[in-house]
């Protein structure tokens, strides 16, 4: 993975005050969650900036290798399976570079949040965690955080007290509830600040949780507008 990501971006108004990097899940692209934009109904004293960058194409294990866009490769999902090291660090560094893309553009890390859904879930936990500058959110959505024996992973100081929305269906058949709760409760033993949400719903997302979403983002991306890196 070289180079900065394809990506689709919505603003929803003049001059961005801040940024949402959204990564989609497995075998999607970027455009899966584009739609989700207006059905936040974000007020128009907060114009934000949504990223929908597209994961590369790669072969997949646990689809018999078939190539699909895929943020790592997946042996099986669980706890203490095989983990795709070099490809969770690929897409930590694309991640990173969308970050620095968004200071060049006036955007400090303070006024972005890192989101995704399943497997670009599982990326936005592993980067925004471990990314040096304080973020305004991060945001996991139907995922859990595959660490393997061996993986050099520790939440970086600046980052251990920034909000994460964490919302997961209980009739998930993909990403089974017990590993988001796993993940809850490890991210909780660490410090961080995890708001949890559990809907009635399989692997997917919901009315109910978007109107979740679109608060919570109005709360972490409010506090502190207008304090802006010159462009």
């Amino acid at each position: 993975m070289t180079g900065m990501l394809e990506t689709v971006e919505l603003e929803t108004g003049g001059k961005p005050a801040g940024s949402v990097i959204w990564l989609h899940g497995l075998g999607a692209d970027g455009h899966d969650f584009e739609p989700i934009v207006p059905e936040l109904r974000l007020p128009p004293e907060l114009p934000l900036r949504f990223i929908f960058p597209h994961a590369p194409v790669r072969p997949v294990t646990l689809n018999n290798g078939y190539p699909m866009r895929a943020w790592f490769d997946i042996v099986k999902i669980g706890l203490n399976q095989p983990r795709d090291t070099a490809g969770m660090q690929a897409s930590q560094a694309s991640v990173e570079a969308l970050i620095a893309r968004e200071q060049e553009r006036g955007i400090p890390p303070a006024r972005i949040v890192v989101a995704g859904f399943s497997q670009g879930g599982a990326v936005a936990l592993y980067s925004g965690l471990q990314h040096p500058a304080k973020l305004a959110g991060i945001m996991a959505l139907s995922t859990y955080l595959p660490l393997g024996e061996g993986m050099d992973f520790s939440i970086a100081p600046a980052n251990t007290l920034t909000p994460i929305f964490y919302g997961h269906g209980t009739q998930d058949p993909v990403v089974p509830l017990q590993l988001g709760e796993y993940t809850r409760n490890w991210l909780t033993s660490q410090g961080c600040m995890v708001s949890w949400h559990s809907y009635a719903m399989p692997h997917s997302v919901s009315a109910e949780e978007i109107t979740h979403i679109r608060a919570w983002l109005i709360s972490v991306l409010s506090a502190g507008q207008g304090r802006r890196q010159a462009p």
